[in-house]
């Protein structure tokens, strides 16, 4: 029977290593997203989608696409009693293998819910949540130990100082400041972190430069991995525990759903810091895996798997093999590839398809 998982830190792995590679923490939406529409619906109108989706969203972005990289991971997040809720459970624990061991599910509570809408690359958003029951630090000190966390900036930070103290490399990220302020205060967390993957926006607003390389370098100062996403402009990073510096171009794609690729990239960064590769294999390999995601439509299930790799690496090599210059010109970047890809058949990934199944379903593709 051929194998259908892969463990990219299976060389380096010892009887002392932690239950989970990494542990992420947030709030999980349920998405359900319209594409297709020609314009956005006024006041009164109805509209007819011509493509739908749901999938796990938010923090589950970043959870399916680490779990997808064959990390070992586990999400705390607090889970409502409803429907929306069981789904998403099943989907995240039984299909991606995700821990949720440590995530509590609360009663008379119910999922937080995203609706979005995307016009010619626009997207709309409608939202509706509550505020968890209590807070989740409590759950999330007693979690399993991991290798690494993946933190947001603007949550609870209090506790990270106990989880650096267990030995767990912290990467952080951050959002938008809708308030404009931009206060560096809000950077001071960092100190206990190894990784910050700020995009481009973020990180001049923050370190009051004009440029992305320029605003890598300030945030060298404040942790030792620095990486600053500029789109399709491509990354820019500095590791100071390495000595390295780089800068590596995106890889051009037509981009179908940008939904989560901030976290495909984040996540690939994880997992090549954990497999010690070189910074700039890590960019690369963080960029290959964005373009992947953003070519699928929907998120979570966008995440791409080694599966999907290796059918890019396939099909680029075929392509330089028959003299595409363009792939030929690509595949250069990527040769390092050849060493880390599975020598054995993979499953592929699941793609988000339309909401949940009915028993016909299930039936049909099952």
């Amino acid at each position: 029977m051929s194998q259908t998982t892969f463990d990219p830190l299976a060389d380096i792995r010892t009887a002392d290593d932690p239950p989970l590679d990494v542990l992420s923490t947030g709030t999980v939406f349920f998405d359900l997203i319209f594409s297709g529409l020609d314009q956005m619906p006024r006041p009164g109108e109805e509209r007819m989608a011509l493509g739908m989706g749901s999938c796990p969203g938010g923090i589950a972005n970043l959870s399916t696409a680490l779990a997808r990289l064959g990390l070992r991971t586990g999400l705390v997040a607090g889970f409502g009693d409803d429907a929306y809720a069981d789904w998403m459970w099943d989907m995240l624990c039984k299909d991606e293998g995700i821990d949720l061991s440590s995530s509590p599910r609360f009663e008379s509570f119910h999922s937080a819910i995203t609706v979005a809408m995307t016009v010619d690359g626009d997207r709309a958003m409608v939202t509706h949540m509550h505020e968890l029951p209590e807070p989740l630090h409590r759950w999330i000190l007693e979690a399993p130990t991991s290798r690494a966390a993946v933190l947001d900036l603007g949550g609870e930070t209090f506790w990270w100082p106990t989880l650096r103290q267990r030995g767990t490399i912290l990467f952080a990220d951050i959002g938008y400041d809708e308030t404009g302020r931009w206060d560096k205060a809000t950077l001071r967390p960092l100190e206990h972190c190894h990784g910050f993957t700020p995009n481009a926006v973020e990180a001049m607003a923050y370190t009051r430069t004009d440029s992305p390389a320029k605003a890598v370098r300030e945030l060298a100062e404040l942790v030792p991995l620095a990486i600053v996403t500029d789109g399709a402009a491509g990354a820019y990073a500095i590791d100071q525990s390495t000595g390295e510096e780089a800068y590596c171009p995106a890889i051009a794609v037509q981009a179908i759903d940008a939904t989560g690729a901030g976290d495909v990239f984040a996540s690939a960064i994880v997992m090549g810091t954990l497999a010690t590769w070189p910074l700039e294999q890590r960019l690369r390999f963080a960029s290959l895996c964005s373009s992947l995601a953003v070519q699928q439509f929907g998120g979570s299930l966008a995440a791409p798997g080694w599966g999907d790799i290796s059918d890019w690496y396939q099909c680029i090599s075929t392509r330089a093999r028959e003299g595409d210059l363009k792939a030929t010109h690509v595949l250069r970047d990527y040769t390092f590839l050849a060493e880390v890809l599975p020598d054995h058949p993979l499953q592929g990934v699941r793609r988000a398809q339309a909401t949940f199944a009915i028993p016909s379903d299930l039936s049909i593709h099952h």
